[in-house]
């Protein structure tokens, strides 16, 4: 039986940037509202780390639960020796204010399942 996941110490994602943009022919009407978002992954520990993948929580202002899981971060495996960080951006549209954390999972250096936390951050559409 595999053991739980470890958060490993030193393992860290910094929210760098979020901009927000209004409405556009590539934007679905029904979600007008995009919000781009600039991370960070800074690997501090004492081992090297290959991340796998990700999964997001996105609770929107009317209640819903939005769950994205998946392989691969923007279609990279990073491996990130100590000291090293890998830097990338993505995007989710939303109709209303949201809240949003994850984490991502990989493999250290010894074969040991391990994640770190996506700290909670705010969608929040800007007044009219």
């Amino acid at each position: 039986m595999p053991s739980a996941p470890l958060e490993l110490r030193g393992l860290r994602v910094e929210l760098d940037k979020l901009v927000y943009r209004h409405g556009g022919d590539e934007l679905p009407p029904d979600r007008p509202h995009a919000f781009i978002y600039y991370l960070t992954i800074h690997n501090d520990a004492d081992r090297t780390v290959t991340l796998l993948g990700r999964k997001w929580v996105v609770v929107h202002g009317d209640g819903t639960r939005l769950v994205i899981e998946g392989d691969r971060i923007v279609g990279e495996t990073p491996r990130l020796a100590p000291g090293e960080h890998f830097s990338y951006n993505s995007y989710h549209v939303t109709a209303t204010d949201a809240r949003v954390h994850g984490s991502f999972h990989g493999v250290d250096e010894f074969g040991a399942h391990i994640f770190v936390r996506i700290p909670e951050f705010a969608l929040e559409i800007p007044p009219a």
